[in-house]
């Protein structure tokens, strides 16, 4: 039986982050909106879900291993180093959860484990 991969992660997302979801966020939405979402997700508290469970959410496909930043930070994950936590938003409008920053990170964590509790911020 082959040892188990502990998945690290960081206990707040890094400072880079909120300018790669607002980027993002900004193709979704006009900047009033997208700046909105990423100030919520600056004071949101730290919370934690199954990489299946925001899968099943943001309807979003898993990439594949071969994936130039999955693949990434599938490396980081087998070094020991610890990921940032992901940045989510919840449109209801449309009844899925937005990966407003961490895709890459999810698709990696996820092809360990489907089951590891993803620690990130949901506003």
């Amino acid at each position: 039986m082959s040892k188990k991969i502990e998945i690290k992660w960081l206990s707040e997302p890094e400072d880079h982050d909120y300018p790669a979801a607002l980027s993002y966020l900004s193709l979704l939405y006009n900047k009033r909106t997208a700046t909105a979402h990423v100030n919520r997700l600056k004071r949101a508290s730290m919370s934690k879900f199954k990489a299946k469970d925001i899968f099943r959410a943001s309807r979003l496909p898993l990439l594949g291993i071969s994936n130039a930043h999955a693949k990434e930070d599938r490396k980081r994950i087998q070094s020991g180093a610890a990921l940032s936590p992901l940045l989510l938003i919840r449109d209801s409008v449309n009844g899925k959860v937005i990966i407003a920053d961490g895709y890459h990170r999810l698709c990696a964590a996820y092809s360990f484990n489907e089951d590891v509790d993803v620690p990130c911020k949901i506003a």
